[in-house]
């Protein structure tokens, strides 16, 4: 049956009021894990889904041509028994190849020892992402879809990174720390595994970084062919999104980077041997 236009407006105004009261309580405060090399001159930037504070770079960035982007880690203060070796290994690749391809829309890709400067992150707190929740959200939104979705409280996740950037005098050029809880009312897509919202998170993390770690000036290039992160898979991925639109669920399969293949080792020829 139709709802009535008045039943709808009052619908919408309630919406409206869940979710004015999901953004106010939308991330947790950024940490100041320690990873970084300092926190001074580090100033909160006014958010509406996140939290950060940042040491931006300044015009000497200009002077940056080339990246090393090193390994995620997790920090040692993540409090997560819950998350296993594949979830953790699935978070820190996300969070790598999304650093890649937003920091090679500005710079190219070098080894550390070659690099103009370095770029290392760690993840410093984690949510889990509620996993019966998340099936009984998608469920309801199929039945009254639209842009906007209901999650149930204890189903979301979240997550909190820092990350710096250092010159080849280990000097740190600019840094972040950033923060964002996925909402009860809103866009983000509720997921099966333990580590989806942070995971989906990984992208507007990376955004926000390359944001802080590029200089003023600097205009978005083409990116270079072949693709300097082509070991994570394409930078867009169709079916990922039409999984979403059809089922309502983040399903990382279908829509994060794949994990780069481990490198290849060659075994050393018997002695004599060539």
């Amino acid at each position: 049956m139709m709802m009535s236009r008045p039943n709808a407006l009052r619908l919408r105004a309630t919406l409206s009021v869940l979710l004015g009261l999901s953004l106010a309580a939308c991330a947790s405060t950024p940490t100041r894990s320690g990873f970084l090399k300092s926190y001074d001159e580090m100033k909160p930037k006014k958010m509406v889904r996140a939290k950060e504070i940042r040491r931006k770079g300044g015009p000497n960035l200009a002077r940056i041509h080339t990246v090393a982007i090193l390994p995620t880690t997790l920090h040692p203060s993540v409090k997560a028994d819950w998350l296993t070796n594949d979830a953790k290994t699935a978070l820190l690749n996300e969070i790598d190849a999304q650093l890649c391809f937003e920091l090679t829309k500005h710079y190219d890709l070098a080894p550390p020892q070659k690099a103009d400067a370095r770029v290392h992150a760690a993840v410093t707190d984690l949510e889990a992402t509620g996993r019966a929740g998340s099936t009984a959200a998608a469920a309801a939104n199929m039945v009254i879809p639209g842009p906007i979705g209901l999650r149930p409280p204890g189903s979301t996740g979240g997550l909190s990174v820092e990350a710096e950037m250092l010159g080849r005098n280990n000097r740190q050029l600019a840094a972040i720390s950033w923060s964002r809880d996925a909402m009860n009312v809103g866009a983000d897509n509720p997921a099966l595994t333990r580590v989806g919202d942070a995971m989906q998170f990984a992208e507007p993390f990376a955004d926000a970084a390359a944001k802080v770690m590029t200089a003023p000036e600097s205009k978005k290039r083409e990116i270079p062919k072949p693709d300097p992160c082509e070991k994570y898979g394409p930078r867009f991925r169709p079916e990922g999104f039409l999984t979403k639109l059809v089922t309502g669920l983040y399903v990382p399969e279908m829509s994060a980077a794949k994990e780069p293949e481990p490198a290849e080792t060659k075994t050393p020829a018997p002695a004599g041997k060539k």
